[in-house]
């Protein structure tokens, strides 16, 4: 039997992913949290946790980190729309031991989610095909971290860092919350940046915002 803790903050996802593990009688799903908080706090002890990179406390690499510091037992499974390679290699870099994309196949899932259980890794084959194509790409020219962000990412970094919550910036920029975070995500990400602190310290060094 494989015990299995969902960490996803859609309830309707998760709701899905449970009815879709149990149909299998070697899997169970013992928890389910929506936020990187909520699994800290969690009283279980998983095989596998499958989780999503955006969640309402924690963006990428981090929540994995997070993850297998209160779990380092347990094998993390990411369940992801992110498809970047860059991102993909940094979520193995802080102990993933899977990556699956949410377009991929009910199939594919619990497959992933028995070979990681076995110690495997297991990498989605068409993330696999892009992240090779990746790595063989000739190194691109020396920029500046700021000059890799998109002209909508430094609006993000600038509203950010003058103190706008991501619903307003949202409203502001006529997106999604969940496409605020998610660029807030790719800066922190490109910018090698942990909090928002270094966000707003960051922002003012750049010129963005007003110093002091």
């Amino acid at each position: 039997m494989i015990s299995i803790f969902l960490v996803e903050d859609h309830v309707v996802v998760r709701q899905g992913l449970r009815v879709l593990l149990e149909r299998h009688h070697d899997f169970r799903v013992v928890g389910e949290a929506s936020t990187v908080a909520e699994a800290i706090d969690a009283d279980v002890a998983p095989d596998v946790i499958v989780a999503d990179l955006v969640l309402p406390d924690g963006r990428g690499a981090e929540v994995v980190s997070h993850l297998r510091e209160r779990y380092p037992e347990a094998r993390v499974l990411v369940l992801s729309m992110v498809d970047n390679p860059a991102d993909v290699q940094l979520t193995f870099a802080a102990g993933a031991r899977g990556y699956l994309l949410k377009e991929a196949a009910a199939s594919e899932l619990t497959e992933a989610v028995r070979k990681v259980a076995r110690g495997e890794d297991y990498l989605q084959p068409s993330l696999g095909v892009a992240m090779a194509r990746w790595r063989e790409m000739p190194p691109r020219p020396h920029v500046s971290a700021i000059e890799q962000l998109t002209e909508r990412e430094r609006e993000v970094l600038k509203l950010i860092a003058l103190g706008h919550t991501n619903a307003a910036i949202a409203s502001m920029m006529y997106v999604s919350v969940r496409t605020v975070e998610s660029r807030r995500s790719r800066i922190m990400q490109k910018l090698n940046l942990q909090t928002r602190a270094d966000l707003v310290r960051y922002a003012a060094d750049a010129g963005l915002t007003p110093k002091g």
